[in-house]
């Protein structure tokens, strides 16, 4: 398995942003292109996505789009694993992330060559993560959620989104921690549109900084997310589908990284990449 316990291994090249490319394993994620169902078809998006400079792989299952349909873990495992296996013989130098919130999904995943637990629930879903994730030796990526994955399209308020989500995944975190995960080994994201609705999510993104007081990287997936689509149309743009949305994922994906970023899931990673070189850029 691939350590990542020396530091963020795209910092280690000289990075100061990595890329976290989207594997979707699933028939109803809800942007179709970076669906791949069947071995050939993962290593060849993997490849793409490699190519234009992925630093970490994320494979997901099971859709975690507003108001998917649950899936069995057996059903997920029998999705993710023999990819899992595939793209970690194929890429060996590229971490793999598994985007699961069950113990025994992320348990098997990590046998079989991911490095990440990359977990939307932070934990809260299945209590036996924070377990399963130290006895692996995995790096987890604990997500906030409010609600399921099914529900959270109900968009619960917020009185301040911003601090009300940092103590949240400060909880998460002191249950990872208690279960004996390294301090090293815990990223967080804020999960812009996980039981957010599009305001609370644009203003997480504005605040993002807000969550340095946890003191850990900040992971952020807003790849063509349906609050853009919100955005585009206060803007007098008009509605949008997933396939309308790379500019508005680019602006928000740099927005995200001038506010302390490092990681950045998305769909898009060779344009991604330009953007962010072009704003490191023009910071000399």
């Amino acid at each position: 398995m691939t350590s990542l316990r020396e530091g963020l291994p795209w910092q280690a090249r000289g990075g100061r942003v990595g890329l976290m490319g989207i594997v979707n394993v699933t028939p109803d994620s809800f942007h179709a292109p970076s669906r791949a169902v069947g071995t050939d078809a993962v290593r060849g998006r993997g490849g793409v996505l490699v190519g234009e400079g992925a630093d970490v792989l994320d494979i997901g299952g099971e859709s975690t789009r507003p108001g998917a349909t649950p899936v069995s873990a057996a059903e997920e495992m029998d999705r993710v694993l023999p990819v899992i296996e595939d793209l970690h013989r194929a890429f060996p130098d590229v971490p793999l992330s598994i985007d699961t919130y069950k113990a025994v999904v992320a348990r098997r995943a990590v046998e079989a060559g991911a490095a990440i637990v990359n977990d939307v629930t932070g934990g809260l879903l299945d209590e036996e993560m924070p377990q399963a994730v130290a006895e692996t030796g995995a790096t987890v990526i604990v997500g906030h959620i409010r609600g399921t994955p099914a529900t959270m399209g109900e968009a619960p308020d917020y009185d301040d989104v911003v601090a009300e989500v940092t103590a949240e995944l400060s909880a998460r975190l002191e249950a990872f921690r208690a279960a004996g995960v390294s301090e090293d080994r815990l990223w967080v994201d804020p999960g812009i549109g996980f039981g957010k609705g599009a305001s609370a999510s644009r203003a997480l993104l504005f605040g993002l900084e807000g969550l340095a007081v946890l003191g850990r990287p900040v992971v952020v997936g807003l790849s063509r997310k349906s609050f853009l689509r919100a955005a585009l149309k206060r803007a007098g743009l008009g509605e949008s589908s997933s396939d309308e949305r790379l500019e508005p994922s680019l602006a928000a994906a740099v927005l995200a990284v001038d506010r302390g970023a490092v990681l950045i899931r998305t769909h898009d990673v060779a344009p991604t990449r330009r953007a962010l070189a072009l704003f490191e850029g023009m910071q000399g």
